[in-house]
C-alpha cells in the first residue's frame, strides 16, 4: 500500500485523539519560568473549562510547598466541578512518598515515572531490571490502596527502543502478564497495614494491567524522527494491541509536531503538549499546532475548543514571561497578516490566498500590513475595515505616505491609518508654495544643536543656518533668519507644542506633533506625522507656512 493510500485509509478509521497538556509541569521546566499557585489555578481552569483539554499535568510531587499549595487549589477546583479525574501529577517510584503527597493534596491520578531504557535503569537507579520492576509493582499496589489511578511514563523510551528494546519489552511484559495469585501476594506484601488484608482479598485480585490506565512513551531527549516514531510505535502496538499508549515529544530537532503526528498515525491514542511549546531545552509540542494539524491534515477528532487557543496563549505568555515568536503558527502575532499587496488583492478575488487556517477558528482575525510592500489592495482592505471611503487619487496619496514610512523600516498599524488619512487629505491636496529642499540638523556633546536648511518660497530658493536649544529650535531659528533677512517678514511665534502617539499605534512607527502658532489676532494649529519626532514637527511647520502663504495671496 502506497503512503498516500495508507494515509487516506487511516483517515477513515482514525480514532479520537486524547490531548494531555503539561504546561503546568513540563512547561514550567522552561529556563526562567516559575508559576505562582494562583497563576497555575487560573491556567488550569482555562485549560479544563474553556479550552477543554482532556487532561492536565499540573506539577511534580514533593517539589516544594508552593507546588503543594498549587496542586491543592487545582484539585479543590476540579473536585467541585467534577473534573478531578482529568488532573494529573507526576510521581516517582519512591516507596509511596509521591502517592501520599498527591493524596494529601486531593489528587486522584499519578503519572508514575519509571525507566524506559536499560541505561537509565542501571546507571541512574543502579538497579537491575528485575529490581526496578519489583519496585514499580509495589508502587502500583500502594496507589491502588490509596484510590489513586496510575498512568506510567517510560522515561527515555525512545533510546530504550533504539538501544535496549528487550528491556522495554521485559518491563511491559512484567507489568501486563502477572498471574492473579502472584499479584495478590505482592499486593498483600506491599500494604501489610491494611486490616486483615481486606483490600487485597477483594479488589486486588485485579491484574496489574488494570492498575495502569495508560502507558506514556516519551522521547525524553527529543532524538527521534518521524520514521523512527512510526517504526517503534508499530512494534509496541503489534506486541501490545490493547494498551492505551500516549506519546510525549520534545522539540530538540524541531520535530515535536511531526513526531506527534507520526505517533497518531501509528496508533497512539493520546498526545502530550504544552501551550506555546514551553518546556525544557527546546520545549515540547505546541498545543495549537498539534490541534490544527490533527484536524486539517488527518481529520482527527479532539475535544479542543479552538476559538480559545489564542486567549490561552496570551495568558501563558503573560504568566511565563516567554514571548511567543511573531511567526509561530496559529498564535504568533504575524501569522494571519498579509503583507504583499498581491496577496491582499487575491483575497478580494475569491479568497485566493486563504487556506484552512482561518483566523476566526482561533479567535483571531485576518489583518493586512501597512508598509512599503502593501500596495493599494492592503490599504483598501484596512480602509474597508475602518469604514473609510477614499477616491482613487486619495488612496494613491495615502499609499505614498505609507510607503514613505515603510522605506524607513517602520510598520504602520490600522490604528495609525485614520491619522495618516486625515493628515494627507487636509494638507496634501493644495499646491505647496513653501517647500523644504534639504536640511541637516546636528548635535554634539558640549555644543548646542545646529541646523542648515534650504527652502523654496514662491519659486525662489533661500539658505539659512542657526543654533538653538534643541534640533527643532535650531531649525525654526534658521527659518526665522531666512524670513527676516530675505523676505523682511515676521515669522509666527510658537504658542504650544505637543508630541503624542496616535491611540493604539506603535511607538516606533508614527509620531504625531501638533504645533500651535500665534497668527494675526488668533491661533493657527497644524499637525505633522512621521516616524521621527523632529521630522513630524518640521512637517507641521511647513503646513503652517503654506497656510499663511496662501492667505497672503488671496
Amino acid at each position: 500500500m502506497g503512503t498516500a493510500e495508507g494515509i487516506n485509509s487511516y483517515k477513515r478509521i482514525l480514532p479520537f485523539v486524547e490531548i494531555m497538556d503539561s504546561t503546568l509541569r513540563d512547561g514550567e521546566q522552561t529556563n526562567g519560568v516559575s508559576f505562582l499557585p494562583h497563576e497555575k489555578l487560573v491556567m488550569a481552569r482555562k485549560l479544563l473549562s474553556d479550552v477543554n483539554v482532556d487532561r492536565i499535568e499540573v506539577a511534580s510531587a514533593r517539589v516544594s510547598e508552593g507546588e503543594r499549595e498549587a496542586v491543592t487549589k487545582i484539585c479543590a477546583y476540579a473536585q467541585k466541578n467534577n473534573l478531578l479525574e482529568r488532573v494529573e501529577v507526576l510521581g516517582f517510584v519512591d516507596g509511596g512518598q509521591s502517592i501520599d503527597w498527591i493524596a494529601e493534596c486531593g489528587g486522584r491520578v499519578v503519572n508514575l515515572l519509571a525507566k524506559g531504557s536499560l541505561k537509565h535503569c542501571t546507571h541512574q537507579l543502579h538497579k537491575t531490571p528485575e529490581e526496578h520492576i519489583s519496585d514499580i509493582k509495589k508502587e502500583l499496589a500502594y496507589a491502588a490502596s490509596k484510590g489513586i489511578s496510575v498512568n506510567l511514563y517510560l522515561e527515555d523510551w525512545s533510546n530504550g527502543m533504539k538501544d535496549s528494546p528487550e528491556y522495554v519489552y521485559q518491563l511491559m511484559d512484567a507489568l501486563l502478564s502477572v498471574e492473579r495469585r502472584t499479584e495478590n501476594e505482592e499486593f498483600a506484601t506491599a500494604v501489610p497495614s491494611v486490616e486483615g488484608n481486606a483490600v487485597a482479598n477483594s479488589a486486588l485480585c485485579t491484574l496489574h494491567s488494570t492498575l495502569i490506565k495508560r502507558f506514556m512513551l516519551p522521547d525524553t531527549l527529543g532524538v527521534m524522527n518521524p520514521l523512527q516514531v512510526i517504526e517503534y510505535f508499530r512494534k509496541m502496538i503489534k506486541r501490545y494491541p490493547d494498551v492505551h499508549f500516549d506519546f510525549h515529544a520534545h522539540n530538540d530537532y524541531d520535530l515535536a509536531v511531526s513526531n506527534s503526528l507520526a505517533a497518531v498515525l501509528s496508533g497512539a491514542r493520546g498526545l502530550h503538549v504544552t501551550v506555546n511549546g514551553l518546556g525544557e531545552r527546546c520545549g515540547n509540542a505546541p498545543l495549537a499546532s498539534v490541534q490544527a494539524i490533527l484536524k486539517d491534515q488527518f481529520h482527527a477528532k479532539t475535544n479542543i475548543v479552538e476559538s480559545q487557543l489564542n486567549d490561552l496563549s496570551r495568558m501563558v505568555e503573560s504568566f511565563s514571561g516567554i514571548t511567543v515568536a511573531p511567526n509561530q503558527p496559529i498564535v504568533g502575532e504575524n501569522v494571519f497578516t498579509q503583507v504583499a499587496g498581491v496577496h491582499a488583492d487575491g483575497d478580494t478575488k475569491d479568497q485566493l490566498y486563504f487556506n484552512e487556517l482561518m483566523p476566526e477558528r482561533f479567535g483571531r482575525k485576518r489583518e493586512y500590513a501597512l508598509g512599503k510592500q502593501s500596495g493599494r489592495a492592503n490599504i483598501a482592505k484596512n480602509l474597508e475595515e475602518l469604514g473609510l471611503e477614499l477616491t482613487p487619487e486619495q488612496t494613491r496619496r495615502v499609499t505614498e505616505r505609507i510607503t514613505e514610512l515603510g522605506d524607513k523600516k517602520e510598520i504602520v498599524t490600522q490604528d495609525d491609518l485614520p491619522y495618516i488619512v486625515s493628515d494627507v487629505l487636509k494638507h496634501d491636496g493644495s499646491e505647496e508654495k513653501v517647500k523644504l529642499i534639504s536640511y541637516i540638523v546636528t548635535t554634539a556633546y558640549g555644543l548646542k544643536p545646529g541646523a542648515n536648511i534650504k527652502v523654496e518660497i514662491n519659486g525662489q530658493e533661500f539658505e539659512g543656518s542657526a543654533v538653538g536649544d534643541g534640533q527643532y529650535d535650531a531649525f525654526v531659528k534658521a527659518l526665522r533668519h531666512i524670513y527676516k533677512k530675505y523676505l523682511d517678514r515676521t515669522f509666527p511665534t510658537l504658542a504650544n507644542y505637543q508630541v503624542s502617539i496616535p491611540p493604539g499605534g506603535r511607538t516606533d512607527a508614527l509620531v504625531q506633533t501638533v504645533i500651535t502658532w500665534h497668527y494675526k489676532d488668533g491661533l493657527l494649529r497644524t499637525r505633522g506625522l512621521d516616524a521621527d519626532q523632529t521630522e513630524a514637527a518640521i512637517k507641521a511647520t511647513f503646513k503652517m507656512l503654506n497656510i499663511i502663504e496662501s492667505d497672503l495671496t488671496k
